[in-house]
């Protein structure tokens, strides 16, 4: 039967294993399988702007009139989706905090870097009920700059023109996000199924915070930070106070920037839970096409203004809900305050007591006034005694809140774009700030060659050198540009320390280097580098195949006082497939922790094959194991790895957890020991074709320059200056 015959009987025309609502993926079929999308996001096919250099248009943006047309934006437009008080400030505000409030420091995912607000899941999270009308009145602005202005930049400045426009003196505003086309399929938000399942299910116990699972940050699945109402919907300040502290704890915050941030973010706006929340139609990510990417609909009553339901909450938290003042603390220490629920029966709290003048006016009319609310997180602001001295220190002094929400709230947007080199536009503050993992300029007028040829006499072996630049670049993150080899912080605490490191090893190695930089009047970063280049270009050399990997001189020396330490500790390696070594066995298996670290990396699934088969023959594994090195000729950058692994002639037996035995089939003899991130070279379809690519005959030559391309690619990941 041909398609016009199948139409014709009523039969389905479309091949449902191609559809995108019927049929199973591999990965449905075998789940078990190891699933390498994530080394796959974001391919250059599904990027309309090939060729576009957007870090270099948005320097032509005009910004002084974007300012003006955003903050024009604040008071108009105000017929399809009417603004509370007549002033989207609020609303943006909350939309770009929940851009930037994804972000967690365990492995820098989330944030506002990348627009992915846009796409599901985020876009249809219950925290971001109605944020999909913030997006939609900043078309008109996004239309007019076009191209020149992303999404996630524009997300992300809203807020920040809002509260300019409302009196603050904001700390500045840096450019040069660029967008994503398709979800950030590779971040892991919760093994839940179900939104806002209870947060116990993320804990090992849910009273003690700390036993969240990480990487994660929020307590439920669907919400930015913690629940409104209480630990699992159950008001209890003091409760709430903890998840509090560990989730902004989680997304780089201390107490001090916790409380100016939550005091900041609710001074302006209000919550919305003045209606029936069971009138509102799906989230935009399952509306009808007629919504046209809307969600949350209201097609059975108003549903918009004084009538809308968000997060079920109703009410504002100061009596100036559009002007920038230290009324939240005004009204949150100096009123008793009770437990009510909201309209769309949500708990809240609300004064027992409060002058008529003191309250909030309705967001529509202004004749009338309606009581203030705080959500438990609020009260523990007040109740919790950390929380309460900061408070009282901030109500006393109006201008320490000022300064350190201003910060705090430019920290929250950009904490994910790395260092300041990236920062782009008039507005970008010209301070040094710790958490922006600060690097000096480094030396370039200085003789590589006779750098290269102290290093060449120094005694260190192949391995020590290809080693050791690797461990001070691998901390590289392209989820927040933090760690990389730039800095030479493998010398500092925490990193000098961490076993992944060899602590011994590295000493040892360190102290080879560093008078060779002290004599050449190189910096000991471009040195660790130039000694794993010199390591590569030897082994290539073992191998027939004369290259010379590519260097740029330039990094720089950080110091103890330019590094926040405990910041770093969440870079430390836990496992690095490409040396073979695991800190401790996982519930994750270790071939998919090599995929986590590899896309943390920015390296694509061949790149990660050659770097991992090269770093094998090299003899590099992490304390000088034998596992996966396939090779009698150690040293050389040949393609054994790759030969041996795909060689029928023998088979693997497993020895344990972790270790397996290649045999000889005739001889039954052992040759060789191997891990699981050696295995699913051969294990893996994807994987071994890449194997078998690199192990034919005539891919020696070609194996030497591909790893020598992914090796300058992550020796200057984090080289800004030349990106």
């Amino acid at each position: 039967m041909d398609g016009n015959d199948q139409a014709r009987s009523g039969g389905c025309p479309v091949i449902h294993g191609a559809n995108t609502t019927t049929g199973h993926t591999v990965m449905d079929w075998w789940p078990k399988a190891l699933n390498l999308d994530i080394l796959h996001q974001h391919d250059t096919k599904s990027n309309p702007l090939k060729g576009f250099d957007y870090r270099e248009e948005v320097r032509k943006l005009d910004y002084e009139a974007l300012r003006k047309d955003l903050t024009d934006l604040m008071t108009d437009s105000q017929d399809w989706w009417p603004a509370d008080y007549g002033h989207y400030g609020g609303l943006m505000i909350r939309m770009s905090w929940h851009v930037a409030g994804t972000y967690r420091l365990a492995d820098g995912r989330g944030g506002a870097g990348t627009g992915n607000l846009r796409f599901a899941p985020l876009n249809s999270w219950p925290d971001n009920g109605n944020l999909d009308k913030a997006r939609r009145l900043l078309w008109p602005i996004k239309k007019k700059y076009g191209n020149r202005l992303s999404w996630a930049d524009l997300l992300a400045l809203a807020g920040t023109i809002a509260y300019e426009s409302m009196g603050l003196k904001t700390y500045g505003f840096a450019f040069g996000r660029e967008d994503i086309w398709h979800p950030e399929k590779d971040i892991y938000w919760g093994a839940e199924r179900e939104w806002l399942a209870p947060s116990d299910s993320r804990y090992e116990n849910v009273e003690d915070p700390s036993t969240m699972e990480n990487p994660l940050a929020a307590v439920q699945m669907g919400l930015i930070y913690v629940n409104p109402e209480g630990v699992n919907g159950k008001p209890d300040p003091l409760k709430t106070a903890l998840q509090v502290r560990e989730t902004f704890a989680r997304m780089a915050m201390d107490d001090e920037e916790t409380v100016a941030l939550t005091a900041g973010g609710h001074t302006v706006g209000k919550c919305h839970g003045n209606g029936r929340a069971e009138n509102l139609g799906p989230a935009p990510e399952a509306a009808g096409l007629e919504e046209q990417g809307l969600g949350w609909i209201n097609h059975v009553s108003r549903g918009v203004g004084r009538d809308a339901v968000t997060s079920g909450l109703e009410g504002a938290w100061t009596t100036h809900p559009t002007k920038w003042d230290n009324g939240y603390f005004h009204l949150l220490l100096n009123h008793e305050w009770e437990l009510k629920k909201s309209p769309a029966g949500a708990w809240q709290w609300e004064p027992v007591d409060i002058r008529e003048e003191d309250k909030p006016v309705d967001p529509e009319d202004p004749t009338k006034r309606v009581n203030p609310m705080m959500t438990d997180a609020d009260m523990a602001m007040k109740m919790d005694p950390i929380y309460r001295e900061i408070s009282e220190r901030f109500y006393k002094n109006p201008e320490l809140l000022d300064d350190a929400f201003a910060r705090a709230w430019f920290k929250l947007t950009h904490r994910d774009m790395g260092p300041k080199d990236r920062y782009i536009g008039p507005w970008a503050p010209k301070e040094d700030l710790i958490w922006q993992d600060p690097v000096p300029k480094g030396p370039t007028g200085y003789d590589v060659a006779a750098v290269k040829a102290k290093i060449e006499g120094s005694g260190l072996t192949l391995a020590e050198m290809v080693a050791t630049a690797w461990d001070s670049a691998r901390t590289f993150r392209q989820s927040d540009y933090r760690g990389g080899a730039n800095g030479a912080r493998i010398r500092l605490a925490p990193q000098k320390d961490w076993e992944g490191n060899e602590p011994e090893r590295l000493a040892r190695v360190l102290s080879v280097l560093e008078p060779i930089a002290q004599e050449t009047g190189a910096s000991l970063a471009d040195v660790i580098v130039l000694a794993g280049n010199l390591g590569v270009e030897k082994a290539a050399r073992a191998a027939g195949v004369e290259i010379e990997v590519p260097f740029h001189p330039g990094r720089g020396d950080a110091t103890d006082a330019m590094t926040d330490a405990e910041s770093f500790d969440v870079l430390e390696p836990l496992a690095d497939g490409f040396r073979n070594w695991m800190k401790k066995d996982y519930v994750v298996t270790p071939e998919e922790m090599l995929l986590d670290r590899a896309q943390l990396m920015g390296l694509t699934a061949p790149e990660m094959t050659c770097l991992l088969g090269g770093m094998r023959v090299m003899g590099t594994n992490h304390g000088g194991t034998g596992h996966g090195v396939f090779t009698d000729r150690e040293g050389a950058l040949t393609t054994d790895f790759f030969v041996n692994l795909t060689d029928m002639a023998y088979r693997w037996e497993p020895k344990g957890k972790n270790l397996y035995e290649l045999v000889d089939r005739k001889s039954g003899q052992a040759k060789w020991t191997a891990t699981r991130v050696d295995l699913v070279f051969g294990s893996n379809s994807i994987l071994r074709a890449y194997a078998e690519l690199y192990a034919q005959d005539d891919s020696a030559e070609k194996f030497v320059r591909d790893f020598v391309a992914a090796w300058t690619k992550v020796m200057n990941a984090d080289r800004f200056d030349l990106n």
